[in-house]
């Protein structure tokens, strides 16, 4: 696999032109499709979409918010988070670590990350050390988040 370079994706028609090869294309890129075609927007418009290319192929990409710490419910101390979602590296490309290398390029940041995983992927995120926290019927609304906590960082106790 060699080096691998993750990149911010720019919000422009190419790179959602690209998203329609992934499986999970969805909502959110039909969202922005509209926006972009009510409003040009320029090419160094802060996107939540990293990914990975070979060549001119967008092989892999996740899309990374940051959550600020006054709507923290699952970690301890409260702080800023990540949510991590749509993570997908096209069938061809899948089992050669660019998964890995974009949960990595997350955990660069150094702060707690969310994700909820699609069916069947579980085995993917225990090996990336992201663990199942408590169910909270209210906090979690049928969602079964994962969780990875860096160093200095717990589950917040939902039982007090």
């Amino acid at each position: 696999m060699g080096n691998v370079k993750i990149e911010n994706l720019l919000i422009n028609f190419k790179t959602l032109e690209k998203f329609k090869r992934f499986r999970e294309y969805g909502n959110q890129e039909l969202t922005m499709m509209e926006d972009l075609q009510n409003k040009i927007i320029e090419n160094n418009s802060k996107s939540p979409f990293y990914g990975i290319y070979i060549g001119d192929n967008l092989i892999a990409r996740m899309s990374l918010y940051e959550v600020s710490k006054k709507y923290d419910f699952y970690f301890d101390p409260p702080q800023d988070y990540l949510t991590l979602w749509k993570l997908e590296v096209l069938p061809d490309y899948q089992g050669k670590g660019y998964g890995k290398a974009l949960v990595d390029f997350a955990k660069s940041f150094k702060l707690p990350i969310k994700t909820s995983p699609r069916i069947n992927s579980h085995d993917f995120w225990e090996k990336m050390d992201f663990i199942k926290p408590h169910y909270e019927v209210e906090r979690d609304l049928g969602e079964n988040p994962l969780l990875w906590l860096p160093e200095g960082v717990e589950e917040k106790d939902t039982k007090q």
